[in-house]
């Protein structure tokens, strides 16, 4: 878990960079942001899969479209991002896509 935890981190703290750099937004108020919002959705996750190891793949779908709207929701309540919820969707969205897309290919 705590493997998972930190590749996640990283590649989804590098969206976020790049999205603040991109769109001029408060990169450590994302980056705090995203980062506590990682901690909490990670530990449901793990949660739901440990539940339902059975529907592995379903479990996983499931709790990753929860995962995109928890931490979307997150990054928009947290007033200092600047962001409007379209873009938090937005940006939550990439950063699960791409965590998600990485974490498929690693053997970890």
């Amino acid at each position: 878990m705590i493997a998972t935890l930190a590749i996640t981190i990283l590649v989804e703290s590098t969206v976020v960079a790049s999205y603040a750099i991109w769109r001029k937004k408060p990169f450590y108020h994302l980056l705090f942001s995203s980062i506590c919002a990682n901690l909490l959705t990670q530990v449901f996750l793990w949660i739901a899969l440990n539940l339902f190891p059975q529907a592995y793949l379903v479990t996983l779908f499931v709790a990753e479209v929860c995962i995109w709207g928890i931490e979307a929701f997150a990054l928009y309540l947290y007033r200092d991002n600047r962001l409007t919820l379209h873009e938090a969707m937005l940006l939550s969205l990439a950063m699960n896509l791409t965590s998600f897309s990485i974490g498929w290919l690693l053997p970890v």
